[in-house]
This record gives C-alpha cells, structure tokens and sequence, in this order.
C-alpha cells in the first residue's frame, strides 16, 4: 500500500475504514437513539488522526525477520488459548509454535486431567474427575523483580470458573490453580511489578484480578433478576502461596488490570459504571472510570479489621465503593473518569503514565501516576485533573504497548489499525500547543485487532524492536479451512519512524493477550530431578503389583525401548493405580503410557513420574503401548494388562 497525502480532516484511506465500519456502527445503533460513540461518526473522523499509513516491507526486507534452520529466535511469545484453556508458546520473529501448556483444559497428549498429579492441580469432583473440563485464558503474565520480567512464574487466568493459574517457568507446566471466590467473569489480571522496597522480598508477591460481571453477594439464589442488588469485586493472591489475600468491593465492571513500578497502585479500567444488566444499559454514560486501589491502605485496613466476608468465604472483602471513598486521605480507591466505555489500561515504562482507551470515544486518556498519588494526598481536588492528555486517535481504541522512545501504539478494532502516537506531545497538546505532533504513523492490519502489544513492553526494559497485533479476523490472509478461521497475529517492525509489516502468523483461535521475552530471561530445566516425586521408583527391581484388598498399586519403570513389567494382573473391580518413572537420562527422550479402552493416555518425561487411577471394570486383555516415538524399537515397547473375571 503507498503512502498517500495528508488531509486535514479525514483518516487516510476514507473508503476502506467507511467500509470495515458500517457493521460496526449498525450493531451500536440498535442500541437506542440515546447511545451513541463519544465524538466520533462513521462519516467524518477525529482531525488529530492524520498521520499517512505506512507500508508493509519491501519484499527484499523480509529475509532478515526469518530464521534459518538450526537457528533460535530472540524472543518468547506466551500467548493465552481463549477457550481452549492453555496457553501457547511461539518464538519471534518466526511465529512458530513450540508447545502448549495445558491449564484450565483436558489435554490427551501430556494427560493433563488425567493424571493424579495434574488432577489434584486442577480439582476434582468426588467422582475424581476435574471440577470443571472447560477454561477461558485471556490474560497471561510473567512474575517481576525490580520492574522487569524474573523468569520465575508465569500467570493466567480463567474467566468461565473465575480462577488463577500459575506456570512454573523452568518446566512450563501449571503447578497451582486457586479458584476466586464470589466472582465471575474473571477478566484481566496483572502481577505487582514492585521495586524492592524490603531487601529480602524482591519480586512480585501479589497478583491483581478484576472481575468482569456483576452478581449478587452471596450468589445463592435469594437474589436473581434485580440487577440494583448486583456488585464487583476486585481481588488479590498472594503470588507464592496462591491464597485470596483480599477483596474489594466496586462500582462497576473491571476490565483489564495494571500495576504500577512503585508497588503502590494496581489499577483497573471500569465500564458499566452505571451497572446496567442490559448492554444498551452499560453504555448509557457518557463518561465511566479507571480505577486506581492504594495497595498499603487497603492492606492496612485488612490487617485493622476493617472488612467484612461474603457469605461461606473468609476472605477479607473492603468497601471500596466511590460512595465510601469520598475523602480522598482516607479513600482506598481512586475513580478516575475516563470516556466511554474504556478498554484496556497499561503503563509506560518509565512508570509515568497509565494510558487508557475509550473503545466507543475515538480517545487514549493519558493518567499521571503521580497526580494519582497526589490525589490520595488531598493534593488534587478533582481525579480526573490526573488526566492530562486526551489525543483523538482513531475508531475503537483497545489496547496500547509501548516502545522505549517515549511512543505508544494502539489497536484500533473500528478501524483495522495501530496507531503511533507520543505520550509527551499528546500532553503538549492537551495544554494547548497546536504544534504538538501527535500522532506519528498508522498501519492497516488484517483485521479488526484486539489486543496488541510490543517486545519487553510491560517492563522497564522495553526495546522498541516489535509490536504483534492479534487480530480477530483474518477473512482471505490464509488457506480456508472451514467456518472457524485461523486467526492472525500480524508481526510489526517498530525499530524506525514508520512501522512495517513483516509477517503474518497464523493462530488456532482464539488467543486474547500476550506478551514478548527476550529469550535470555527464560531458563528451564531440559530433564527433571527424580528426587522431586515422591512416588518415583528409581530402580526397576521395584516394579510389581501391590494389593491392598482391592486396591492395587502397580509401579513400572520406562527405559527406551521396554516398561520394566512385561505383563500385570488385576481384576475386574479393582481400583488400579498405575505410578510410572521414565529412567531415561536423555533430554527430549519422553514416554507415555496408554491403554485402549480405558481412556487413559499420559506423558513422562526423562526423570519424571506421572499417576493414574482407574477402577478395572473391563475383563480381557489390554496392551499398554507407548505412544511417544522414542526409539527404533518404539512399536514393540508394550507390556499387557491382564483384567480377571
């Protein structure tokens, strides 16, 4: 696409944008004569955005964002599934995919809610199936120290059952879920990024989560359709014991989550402020809220007594309601008013500024952090004086990542775009310099982008090298395969003053959120340590059945190309626990054990020891097979398990 003049008062390629929009806009219409988008129309657009839009690469430019063959990439992409649960692992600039690590869902190829060890990780019912077989991952975050990501822990959350994961980064595997009680629709989240203020505790110990959809408290059923009665809270865990430390009650419904660098605020932008039950309800305001909770006030006021619970749960709950908050050297939550309808909240770098945007306003609100603060002094007299740029940037602003220049980029959904605008000329401009340049360059993506974000973004150390726009639609970008469409994360160069468009990734739906890592902050382990399983048999001499009336516990080992029990023996009703050690020292020499009719399939790899129970309710003969290619010999590793009548 060529560069195309300026106009003074319409966005660059008028027709293409009138086009994308006209659904758009029918959809919100419908909503009633008395909701509309805040200063914008589908005709005429905000004169602020008239940058030129920028082209994608040269074809002769491509070579260098490809990765030869026997190459690494420079970057980590952990990147949430949506509503398959998990979260997946890319390398950049590449695009491809290196795992998946099951979470929230059932995953056959590891036997992730099959086993006892990943079952007691998720949950289980009294029948010992996992609580729940379904999960909805949107947000995913690496744990801090000092601002910038520590490599330790990696978060993510459930937004069907309200529950927090969290991923071991030396093994990539989920090691604790803590379900949140007296919530739903748990949507953003975010680790307390904390500078060390106590030496000897340095990195995050605390993880935010704002909880999307309001509900009666307590939701037993004495309240069911008088949505006045309906209320939100925000919450936080303790990061290394995964315990609901408190909660706090809100007006509104809580978007995304950010932290601040000082470990002072969390923050969360707020739509239906009103706290409609009905859509056209929810955008009736012209002006709803970004939230900003004094984290040392709150946790005084827990540690003074000064909460209540909701019903069965024991969690501190205080009232950070704005109609308890009015004094603000008292208050333990700031609302700061933010047009319309605001999704998404992020903080620059430098820890200066939060930038929020208004999804139905075609405006970023730019928040000091200190006049935040000076607020809760009593130092400001108004929160929305905290807001001190306001730049009309385009249709259906969502989300903002930044560079290390001092710039932001912004995926507008409305217009199928990212936007490059500076923080600094945008508050120039607010105090009335016309020359302020704001917006710096915009580029098409294909199309309608969610989320965005840039390379080391959420740190103090973001580089300016990348930004990935996850789009909702890719349309024509791939091969068809079917009604559900592949869905695109589009890879920008963001290095000089125009951004080019480099790649386009195909993505298996629906990612929501992720997030870019220099490689050399993540360091795994490439075998376990078989000292870390209690159950490990470390010697196949161990092997055998065990019978304990009419339980039975049989141990066997696994060491290319044989399982150490050629056959074993049970009977029908027996309640079977097969425990199974992998005593292969070889990195990437993995196992498995399944069992045909039994539905069981898990994975153990080099030094690593998996469990499974299962009442033997089938006579006959069952083959137990492993089913990771491991060695030439792979298709006669087998033993044989005898069910008697």
């Amino acid at each position: 696409m060529k560069d195309i003049d300026k106009t003074p008062d319409t966005l660059p390629d008028e027709g293409r944008r009138k086009f994308l929009n006209t659904a758009a806009f029918a959809g919100l219409a419908g909503a009633g004569a008395s909701i509309g988008l805040s200063a914008c129309n589908s005709d005429k657009a905000a004169p602020a955005a008239t940058a030129t839009v920028a082209a994608p690469a040269e074809a002769s430019e491509f070579g260098k964002y490809e990765v030869p063959p026997g190459e690494l990439d420079e970057y980590y992409v952990f990147s949430s599934g949506g509503h398959s649960g998990e979260v997946r692992i890319y390398g950049l600039p590449s695009g491809r995919e290196l795992k998946r690590i099951p979470v929230f869902n059932m995953d056959c190829m590891v036997g992730w809610g099959i086993t006892n060890e990943s079952k007691a990780v998720i949950g289980t019912r009294p029948d010992g199936q996992p609580k729940y077989h379904t999960g909805d991952t949107h947000h995913v975050h690496l744990s801090y120290t000092d601002g910038t990501y520590d490599g330790r822990y990696l978060f993510v959350n459930d937004k069907i059952h309200g529950r927090l994961g969290r991923i071991r980064m030396d093994t990539m595997e989920c090691d604790k879920i803590t379900e949140i009680p007296n919530i739903q629709g748990f949507h953003g989240t975010f680790p307390d990024k904390r500078d060390p203020v106590d030496a000897a505790i340095n990195h995050t110990t605390r993880v935010f989560c704002g909880a999307e959809f309001s509900i009666p408290l307590p939701n037993d059923g004495s309240v069911l359709e008088d949505a006045s009665q309906y209320k939100s809270l925000f919450t936080c865990i303790n990061a290394d014991t995964m315990e609901v430390a408190w909660q706090a009650l809100i007006d509104g419904n809580c978007d995304l989550v950010a932290t601040s660098y000082d470990g002072k605020l969390a923050a969360t932008n707020q739509y239906n402020t009103e706290m409609g039950a009905l859509y056209e309800e929810m955008m009736a305001s012209e002006m709803d809220a970004c939230l900003f909770f004094n984290v040392a006030r709150i946790e005084a006021a827990v540690k003074a007594g000064k909460f209540t619970t909701v019903g069965n749960s024991s969690v501190p709950v205080v009232d950070a309601t704005k109609a308890a908050n009015q004094d603000p050297k008292s208050a333990l939550v700031c609302y700061v008013p933010i047009p319309k309808n605001p999704h998404g909240v992020n903080i620059s770098p430098d820890g200066k500024y939060y930038a929020c945007s208004g999804k139905l306003s075609p405006t970023a609100s730019v928040i000091e952090h200190e006049k935040v603060l000076a607020w809760f002094d009593g130092a400001l007299d108004d929160a929305r004086k905290a807001v001190v740029a306001e730049p009309e940037i385009g249709l259906g602003p969502l989300h903002t990542g930044f560079d290390n220049k001092g710039n932001a980029y912004t995926t507008l959904f409305l217009d199928s775009q990212i936007v490059k605008w500076n923080v600094e000329a945008a508050i120039k401009s607010f105090n009335g310099d016309q020359n302020a340049q704001v917006v710096l360059d915009r580029i098409d993506v294909h199309y309608q982008p969610g989320h965005g974000f840039t390379s080391m973004g959420e740190t103090r150390e973001s580089d300016g090298r990348y930004f990935i726009s996850d789009n909702k639609f890719s349309k024509d970008r791939f091969l068809p395969v079917g009604p559900l469409h592949a869905e695109t994360a589009q890879l920008i160069d963001i290095s000089g003053d125009k951004m080019k468009l480099v790649a386009d990734h195909s993505v298996y739906s629906e990612p929501h959120d992720s997030i870019i890592v220099r490689r050399d902050i993540v360091k795994t382990r490439q075998i376990y340590s078989i000292d870390d399983f209690p159950l490990a048999i470390k010697d196949p001499k161990e092997s055998g059945v065990f019978r304990d009336g009419n339980k039975v516990t049989v141990k066997i080992t696994s060491q290319a190309p044989a399982f150490s029990l050629r056959d074993f023996k049970v009977k029908v009703g027996d309640e079977v626990t097969i425990i199974l050690t992998n005593l292969d020292k070889v990195e990437d020499l993995t196992h498995a054990m399944a069992i045909p009719k039994y539905d069981i399939n898990f994975v153990v790899n080099p030094q690593q020891t998996q469990s499974v129970t299962f009442k033997a309710d089938k006579p006959g003969v069952f083959w137990c097979y492993c089913t990771n290619f491991c060695h030439a010999l792979h298709l006669e590793m087998r033993s044989r398990m005898y069910v008697e009548a």
